[in-house]
């Protein structure tokens, strides 16, 4: 599934307000970077540069992974169209290929990864921890992976919500009429159609059938539950949209920079196994700069660059992995749903993210009237 950044993953809460991972340190800004082959590190040097493309500083701690990066490489970092989409990410790969500028990597939705291999635009390359990110995000043989994800989650603006909701069969009860909203509408906004997709997988549904999924809101709305009013933060904190469903990050964002002015608790529903979304790393196969391609990902891929990812609130790819071998610090978990809200999480294909969109299109309409 694959839908513009800017409606995904625009968190801005913690990156570049703390220390390397937003919230408590886990690695002093000071300390040795992750172990990397010395070739690898001495050959980007010589290049002096790495080209990125559309990674916003505010957004998933990104800025502090590329400040962090130089710090530790010694390399020059541009990062070009910070706020632009995925296919303006591969279309800069096809215009500027012969030149210095191209991007070196790039960070774009599973279905551009896929149609960027397709069309030959990236080079394989598997880094050393491989073997940690989850199959189904990756391309066999290295030309994309996933880097970071997250889930479909509850809101909630406790000065008004006095019982959290923690299933999707609590959202029915009638103390939450009128309160129950979505960042934007399944037609088209992403986080909405994840919504649709998690309350199927709750309600009898699976990632080949969202159809319980769009039923599950038609009786929410005919219970006087569920609003049409698109949620962000500004209608969660007013109290216009009490109880919002929204990606995690999204919605730990809003919990820490609203916390000096109300309290909003977040869950992972607990019925079913998580839905999730994520975004990939893929090297240009025209990188002006391609061994500093390699010590980018080898960076972001390493346990100091996916711990990075939770100081924006956006999950590892290797986060199941980290949590097992206890590299999470508890200062960062104690700011998380458990852990255990996102074992076991698995994400829809392309093919199921497109035939879903034909059914929440079709059924939407006609089933959920508010």
């Amino acid at each position: 599934m694959s839908f513009d950044r800017r409606t995904l993953l625009a968190t801005g809460a913690a990156a570049g307000a703390f220390s390397l991972f937003g919230r408590g340190p886990a690695f002093a800004a000071s300390a040795p970077g992750p172990k990397v082959p010395a070739a690898l590190i001495a050959a980007a040097k010589k290049e002096g540069q790495i080209n990125v493309i559309t990674l916003p500083r505010d957004w998933a701690n990104w800025g502090v992974t590329m400040d962090r990066f130089q710090e530790l490489y010694g390399v020059k970092l541009d990062d070009a169209n910070p706020d632009g989409s995925s296919a303006e990410e591969l279309q800069a790969i096809r215009s500027l290929k012969s030149q210095k500028r191209a991007p070196d990597v790039v960070d774009v939705g599973p279905a551009f990864a896929v149609s960027g291999t397709k069309e030959k635009l990236f080079a394989p390359y598997k880094v050393l921890t491989w073997n940690e990110i989850p199959a189904d995000t990756k391309h066999a043989d290295g030309f994309y992976y996933g880097d970071y994800y997250g889930v479909t989650s509850f809101a909630a603006n406790r000065s008004i919500v006095k019982n959290m909701p923690q299933t999707w069969a609590d959202l029915m009860k009638p103390e939450y009429k009128g309160m129950v909203a979505l960042n934007g509408n399944p037609l088209s906004a992403g986080a909405a159609i994840g919504a649709v997709f998690a309350a199927a997988l709750a309600n009898g549904g699976s990632y080949d059938n969202v159809l319980p999924g769009v039923e599950f809101f038609a009786k929410l709305a005919a219970a006087g539950n569920f609003s049409p009013s698109k949620a962000g933060a500004a209608s969660l904190v007013a109290g216009q949209t009490p109880i919002t469903i929204d990606w995690d990050y999204l919605s730990l964002g809003y919990k820490q920079a609203n916390a000096s002015k109300v309290q909003i608790d977040v869950v992972v529903p607990k019925e079913a196994k998580p839905f999730g979304n994520y975004y990939c790393q893929a090297i240009s196969a025209y990188a002006p700069h391609p061994n500093t391609a390699k010590l980018w990902m080898e960076y972001v891929y390493s346990d100091e660059g996916q711990l990075a990812f939770l100081g924006g609130f956006a999950h590892p790819i290797r986060f199941e992995a980290l949590v097992a071998a206890g590299k999470v610090p508890q200062a960062v978990m104690d700011t998380l749903p458990p852990a255990e809200s996102y074992k076991g999480i698995k994400f829809a294909s392309l093919e199921q993210a497109d035939k879903a969109k034909a059914v929440i299109a079709d059924a939407w309409p006609r089933l959920v009237k508010v």
